[in-house]
């Protein structure tokens, strides 16, 4: 197993170990965030799920309230007269003639959106987009006739979620530059938003842990008690 470096060494041996408050374990992570560059601060939450089972699955969406701290580029397929309404909601590229590209080879985006009426000619890019968590769906709100409101939640800060294999869901909550209350705020929509969508054949403890990180550094666990 590799060796972490000694900058994150350095400041795992300022933990103690526990778990504490989400504003105090934050707190922590922007103290240890040691990089130079803006750091993403991210959540890491195992739920008492088994993912195998289609009734067991946590999939969603959020939109976190102080945003992600990055710009993110929306590409619209669209045609006809949502050409101007996902223009005028801000997408960074609009038109159908942007699927010939994909094609091609070109991913300078973060969320597609498309319009139900495209899916056929959108389907195509699944082997592409798919792996690469770009494919509009409608479960994440990126299939729909109301183009302009997807483009506007995606350029303030919505996220999808979904959990991997081993029961986590990983997310990213902003960026260590942000402030306490900011970061905290997009944690507790988030928390939220996981808790609400607990299955129903899920069964015994459904939070098990949560934990935040920054990009570089170590994680600080938040008390799950909190989410029960």
């Amino acid at each position: 197993m590799p060796k972490h470096g000694k900058n994150h060494r350095g400041a795992a041996d300022t933990l103690d170990g526990g778990a504490t408050s989400p504003n105090a374990a934050l707190t922590q992570v922007q103290e240890m965030a040691f990089a130079n560059f803006d750091e993403t601060v991210d959540v890491a939450v195992r739920l008492g799920v088994d993912p195998r089972k289609a009734d067991q699955v946590v999939r969603g969406t959020v939109i976190l309230p102080a945003g992600t701290g990055r710009t993110v580029r929306v590409l619209a397929l669209v045609q006809g007269n949502k050409v101007a309404e996902a223009t005028e909601a801000g997408a960074d590229y609009v038109g159908i003639e942007h699927i010939e590209r994909i094609e091609g080879g070109w991913f300078d985006f973060d969320v597609a959106i498309a319009t139900p009426d495209l899916m056929k000619k959108v389907a195509k890019l699944g082997r592409v987009l798919g792996p690469r968590g770009l494919m509009p769906t409608p479960k994440a709100g990126t299939v729909t006739m109301d183009v302009g409101r997807a483009v506007r939640e995606a350029k303030a800060g919505k996220i999808e979620f979904r959990v991997d294999r081993t029961g986590n869901v990983h997310a990213p909550i902003g960026k260590v530059s942000f402030g306490p209350e900011q970061l905290t705020e997009n944690l507790d929509a988030l928390m939220q938003e996981i808790v609400r969508l607990k299955p129903s054949a899920a069964k015994g403890r459904y939070i098990r842990s949560v934990t935040v990180s920054s990009t570089m550094g170590p994680g600080v666990s938040i008390d799950d008690n909190l989410y029960r």
